[in-house]
């Protein structure tokens, strides 16, 4: 006979209240039942757990043993069932989210401030990395679902799904007005220094090779550690550079910087959502999946 939970469960209650017949009442069964139980937990652990009399059971030097044991096991089961339930009812819950820095801006940061008021019970733990070390991140089992702007790498025991699209732009300050009166080729901007994210992030690899399509080389001058790194050094005149539209979106319209009209389109990118096959996820990472599908939802409808 294989001793299961259901054993411990029953010898829980019977040793907590002193009492077959009480055990069979909270557990909706019968006094029988109990008892036969009982006796194969005892047979199965060959020693007595109980001493029967006709006010009840007391329990035996080895049965107060096993109740010390059973009993901080049964406080964690009934405490799991407990944060199951809550997670159920999303009254609680951890959701683990990696995020590409462009990711962040663009989207997440919004969907998080709607999910916390509608969930404010769920903790949300940010991890906030380039693009490769994000996915690398899914990949390893460190987060539950990751937010990404392409161009990115996605193995095979990962599944990505598009989001939105978004436009990169070339900006400078606003003490050069006369780079916005017409457009101009990519390769004029070579006279000016560059300032983009560093070596190694899939934007730099991005823009290298939307250089050498057009037969021109990437060169920056200042290699930044993040977006918000570029909007400040452009607005100072430190050199031209390449944002997200909707980044740097205040400072174009307070005249901050400018907008350069390229002769050359820049190819749009993705925010991608990526996440495990082999993994579900979890009812709090769920209901986080499904309200940036929904927030992107909305924002085709207004578009449209």
């Amino acid at each position: 006979m294989e001793i299961t939970y259901d054993y411990y469960r029953i010898f829980y209650y019977a040793a907590k209240y002193k009492s077959f017949s009480k055990a069979a009442e909270i557990l909706m069964s019968n006094q029988p039942n109990i008892t036969h139980f009982m006796n194969n937990l005892e047979n199965q652990l060959g020693c007595r757990l109980f001493i029967r009399s006709n006010r009840g059971v007391t329990l035996t030097r080895e049965g107060e043993k096993l109740y010390k044991h059973v009993t901080i096991a049964y406080q964690h089961f009934q405490l799991a069932e407990l944060e199951l339930a809550n997670d159920k009812s999303l009254q609680s819950g951890i959701i683990t989210v990696g995020v590409s820095e462009i990711a962040l801006h663009l989207l997440i940061l919004q969907v998080m401030a709607d999910f916390r008021k509608t969930y404010p019970g769920i903790r949300i733990r940010l991890s906030n990395h380039s693009t490769p070390e994000t996915i690398q991140e899914v990949k390893d089992g460190l987060v539950d679902l990751a937010v990404v702007s392409t161009p990115a790498d996605i193995p095979a025991t990962l599944k990505s799904t598009s989001l939105m699209d978004f436009s990169d732009v070339m900006v400078v300050s606003s003490s050069h007005k006369e780079l916005c009166e017409k457009p101009i080729h990519l390769s004029k901007m070579q006279d000016y220094p560059l300032i983009c994210l560093g070596r190694g992030t899939k934007s730099y690899e991005f823009f290298s090779n939307f250089y050498q399509r057009y037969g021109l080389k990437l060169n920056p001058d200042i290699e930044a550690g993040t977006i918000h790194q570029i909007l400040p050094m452009v607005v100072y005149d430190l050199g031209v550079g390449f944002l997200p539209e909707n980044v740097g979106i205040e400072a174009l319209e307070d005249g901050k910087i400018i907008k350069v009209p390229l002769i050359e389109k820049i190819p749009q990118r993705q925010i991608c959502l990526v996440e495990s096959k082999r993994t579900p996820l979890s009812i709090a990472a769920n209901a986080l999946k499904q309200f940036i599908n929904n927030y992107i939802e909305t924002k085709l409808k207004d578009k449209a």
